[in-house]
């Protein structure tokens, strides 16, 4: 069966043995650890052989792990060496597009039309969007190259990143449960919600987490944060609908994370939030440039 193993595959395999971590591999990699177990497991399969010994306390190289590493790690550098160069001298994009998302809402509601354009442009090639976990560092996803572009929230202090076109831009909203006195009121201001607990999500990038819940309001009052950080956009939902505490946020938060019990109301002293694509600037694959192209083409017409 070794005949049907895939780059991906012993992509895979060579990270784990650099990083000898399923939890790292997964991180540089985009992928989720299960998914990672999953490949090796099919390559182990088509090798014939046990690659990886894994523990509940380590990992490590078995002898025959070792020895396919000798051979194979070198033989695959030089391949992908080959195949990037050929596809960038090409001139005709082709293959798969690596798109990361980081919040299902910072795509926007045009990115399956863009995606639909740039395949129809370029029969050659199609997109392989996947989600950025919350608790993984999405920048360093796209420097990494485990994705090509990402679909994020702004601004981002990056000079190494390129930005743009921008795919959404919403006005704020702040969500409150029900129950709690502030969803009485037409809108409120960062005053108000300083009366009140708010709370970040761990990991998120510190310039977007800045954007969408600020220190202090323009008076200089502080906005008081809970002692624990959850970690994913439902957990935020889930304290906000028992009124533990209130989230400034953007409309579409309520599409993918909103509960009965949660409601919004404007806050009238911040300014609109935007999303945008993000790639690196050093990729000079031919890729990138289309889907910028058909993206920026989608969003002219949809005004």
């Amino acid at each position: 069966m070794w005949e049907s193993v895939e780059l991906r595959e012993i992509r895979v395999f060579l990270t784990l043995a650099e990083e000898l971590h399923f939890g790292r591999t997964a991180q540089r990699l985009g992928l989720t650890q299960s998914r990672v177990s999953q490949t090796l497991r099919q390559l182990e399969r088509k090798m014939g052989g046990q690659l990886l010994y894994r523990t509940s306390r380590r990992v490590e190289l078995t002898p025959f792990g070792e020895g396919f590493l000798e051979r194979a790690g070198a033989a695959y550098g030089q391949l992908a060496d080959a195949l990037r160069h050929s596809h960038r001298t090409s001139g005709r994009p082709s293959g798969t597009l690596r798109l990361g998302t980081f919040e299902p809402c910072s795509a926007g509601p045009h990115l399956t039309s863009i995606i639909s354009a740039f395949e129809a442009e370029h029969p050659d090639c199609d997109v392989e969007v996947s989600e950025i976990t919350h608790g993984t560092d999405p920048l360093e996803t796209l420097r990494s190259g485990a994705v090509q572009l990402m679909a994020i929230r702004l601004p981002l202090d990056a000079p190494d990143l390129a930005i743009g076109p921008v795919l959404t831009r919403e006005r704020r909203v702040l969500a409150v449960a029900r129950t709690h006195p502030l969803a009485g009121h037409a809108s409120v201001t960062l005053d108000d919600v300083a009366e009140h607990r708010v709370t970040d999500c761990f990991g998120v990038p510190p310039t977007i987490m800045r954007a969408f819940v600020p220190t202090s309001t323009a008076s200089g009052r502080a906005l008081r944060r809970i002692e624990r950080s959850p970690v994913k956009p439902f957990e935020v939902a889930s304290l906000v609908a028992r009124g533990k505490i209130v989230h400034p946020t953007v409309p579409s938060f309520a599409d993918f994370f909103g509960q009965p019990e949660i409601t919004y109301r404007p806050i009238a002293d911040l300014p609109p939030l935007e999303s945008g694509l993000v790639h690196r600037r050093s990729d000079q694959d031919p890729r990138v440039a289309a889907f910028v192209r058909a993206a920026e083409a989608v969003l002219t017409r949809a005004g």
